[in-house]
């Protein structure tokens, strides 16, 4: 590219320097995948795109210019894992730990992970891994009584906040037949958990146990955490 159609000086491009400079910054503040890392730098350099076309560069030579600093971006990325500072199954281990613990299904964690970047062996190993002693299917029937005590379902239906069944639920119908307000509430109960992901069978399992139980559970879910 040529002086004469580089963008104006005065708004130079992020050069190598410039976006490790810019990863470390991040990094120092929030953990990410690589391709959480590389977004950040891509958006480092889309700003300065509408800078230099602001000040008056040609939208070609910034095109350009922007399309070469691409690999750089990847090289830069390429530094921080080989320092250590983004590792995708470490970042996927703590995420996923931190999902469960908050009621997210293993559904849901893979959902989250991936949309971050994290590659699908990575995912699978960090929910294998993501509650000590516990199966998958452990950590899941954990995760669904987190999210049941959350929302005062199941066993943790007699807890104070729970809101009771609106006034005309006990009138809803299915197939001719009404329902009462335990029926409807049951259902409610249903809908909520498959919505965040949890199959019938962690569901109805959940649902109908006994409180004692289901606290034992908890006790040992934060025993391993």
């Amino acid at each position: 590219m040529g002086s004469d159609t580089a963008p104006p000086s005065d708004v130079p491009p992020p050069d190598r320097k410039v976006l490790r400079e810019a990863a470390l910054a991040h990094l120092a503040r929030f953990s990410t995948t690589r391709q959480g890392l590389e977004q950040v730098l891509l958006r480092r350099i889309a700003r300065w795109e509408r800078s230099a076309l602001k000040a008056g560069a040609e939208q070609e030579d910034v095109r350009a210019t922007a399309a070469a600093l691409r690999p750089v971006v990847e090289a830069v990325a390429d530094d921080m894992i080989r320092l250590g500072a983004v590792d995708d199954a470490a970042f996927a281990q703590a995420r996923a730990r931190r999902l469960v613990r908050s009621g997210r299904s293993g559904r849901a964690v893979q959902a989250h992970l991936a949309a971050r970047g994290v590659e699908a062996d990575v995912r699978e190993a960090a929910l294998q891994e993501v509650v000590e002693g516990f199966s998958p299917g452990e950590v899941e029937l954990s995760s669904a009584l987190v999210l049941a005590r959350k929302r005062r379902l199941g066993p943790f239906a007699g807890m104070p906040s729970l809101r009771p069944p609106r006034a005309s639920a006990g009138k809803e119908e299915e197939g001719g037949r009404g329902l009462s307000p335990e029926e409807v509430e049951e259902r409610r109960a249903m809908g909520i958990l498959a919505r965040a992901g949890f199959g019938r069978d962690v569901a109805q399992r959940v649902l109908e146990m006994d409180p004692a139980e289901a606290q034992e559970w908890m006790e040992r879910l934060r025993a391993e955490s």
